[in-house]
């Protein structure tokens, strides 16, 4: 990672964010002092989760909140980006859990005083269960509730926040959740995602005119997660395929956020498939951002396989993969931000997750050498310089994640974190890619 030495890099410009993410149902537990999530809910389904776990400790992250903060601090970052809990602070009867903004602001409070930006994320997929009993995201009514949650938080929160994000990756909540139901609530079913993201998208809309009334000092926009696609040969087929699945899962939803209107692929598809558009719908989505997140881990080549749905491939035979099975690929990130410098007129970018899953273990030492994360993070930054280069504007770059967690329906098999998190005793050890990170962090802190 001597990335800090080399002309162009991001790390030698004073105004680039580095920072660490984590999200709150993945780290927080403490499950008794909120309401349920559909999260809470998935788990406890049989097979829904790799083994069998559930976030209801996680990392007792809201238990262990000094010793973490401690943590944020020495690695000398300039921010921390976490996600707000929609459970910890609406209750079902729609009063606020003030314990719940306590805690929050106990962490905006000690990031200020250890001048760390605060990037703050209102939902990072955990819905109250409350709402899904009545449609979740299917409902349009959602969309006002959030707009409700987000008025209780940033007038709580206010400029003590830098940055807010309305969500993450409305494609997992509406795809992954919605339509093929790897992930809350579970539902599968082709008519249900794109209704879904439409709400979601409303939601974001909505939220956006009241960040900035209740802080207007603030950052507002959105994280939206990105694959790019790649098509496995020049035949005809496979190059019609690659659009598709790009027009799926990267135009529709970044579409109607900059040019206020879906793909035209949404004439192409069942009208029962299609979402319900209102009137001024679409104006409400367009809001203007002050950035937009980009989120990144790897590519997918595609082929045309004769159905509907465009074939994604498995890896290259050869290529470095990470312990999710993904591969290795920092040159998309380079060609993903380009590529979307040249679609749009765009916000300023930020890279607001970007890391690698990999099979940590403790030493008899009691380190752990995670050498791989390590060049990933390098050749990912170096990505990140190469499209700063060819003029994209990128004002930041946020580490996923600072600690091994609840990854989903993977539960805890998978570890994307810095800081090594031994579940049994929660202890926290730094891995090899933290050290590395907080020696150049110091060193790019006295350069600068």
């Amino acid at each position: 990672m001597d990335i800090l030495a080399e002309a162009g890099s991001p790390f030698a410009q004073r105004d680039f964010t580095i920072g660490v993410a984590t999200s709150s149902f993945q780290i927080e537990g403490d499950a008794d002092n909120r309401e349920l999530s559909i999260w809470d809910t998935f788990c406890n389904k049989p097979g829904k989760i790799a083994d069998a776990s559930h976030g209801l400790v996680a990392c007792d992250h809201v238990n262990r909140i000094e010793e973490d903060l401690s943590i944020i601090n020495a690695l000398n970052v300039d921010a921390y980006r976490f996600s707000v809990s929609w459970p910890r602070i609406i209750r079902q009867d729609g009063s606020v859990n003030q314990q719940g903004l306590d805690f929050y602001g106990k962490i905006l409070d000690t990031l200020a005083r250890n001048n760390i930006k605060a990037y703050v994320t209102l939902y990072h997929w955990d819905l109250p269960q409350y709402l899904e009993d009545t449609g979740g995201w299917l409902n349009r009514k959602t969309a006002d509730a959030f707009a409700n949650y987000v008025d209780v938080v940033t007038k709580a929160f206010g400029d003590r926040v830098f940055s807010y994000a309305t969500l993450n990756e409305p494609f997992c909540s509406a795809y992954l959740g919605y339509e093929i139901g790897v992930h809350a609530p579970g539902l599968v079913g082709k008519e249900y995602g794109k209704k879904a993201i439409h709400h979601l998208l409303l939601a974001h809309g909505k939220a956006m005119p009241i960040i900035r009334k209740n802080a207007p000092k603030a950052e507002a926009g959105i994280v939206l997660n990105f694959t790019p696609f790649y098509s496995n040969s020049s035949s005809e087929e496979d190059i019609r395929a690659t659009k598709l699945a790009h027009d799926h899962h990267n135009d529709w939803y970044i579409k109607p956020l900059i040019h206020g209107e879906y793909p035209s692929l949404i004439e192409q598809i069942p009208l029962a498939h299609r979402p319900d558009i209102k009137d001024g719908d679409m104006d409400i989505i367009a809001a203007p951002l002050d950035y937009l997140g980009v989120n990144y881990y790897t590519r997918a080549k595609v082929k045309d396989d004769g159905t509907s749905d465009p074939c994604q491939l498995p890896p290259p035979e050869g290529s470095e993969t990470t312990a999710m099975g993904w591969e290795v690929y920092p040159q998309g990130l380079t060609d993903l931000l380009v590529q979307l410098h040249t679609d749009y007129t765009l916000p300023p970018l930020l890279i607001t997750e970007n890391g690698l899953a990999s099979d940590d273990f403790l030493n008899d030492e009691g380190e752990v050498n995670d050498t791989q994360r390590i060049r990933y993070l390098a050749t990912h930054l170096q990505a990140v310089a190469n499209a700063m280069e060819a003029g994209v504007n990128i004002t930041g770059y946020f580490v996923w994640s600072l600690l091994d967690n609840f990854e989903w329906a993977l539960g805890y098999e998978k570890r994307f974190g810095i800081v090594y998190v031994d579940y049994s005793t929660q202890k926290r050890t730094l891995k090899a890619s933290a050290k590395k990170l907080q020696n150049l962090l110091m060193q790019r802190k006295e350069m600068l």
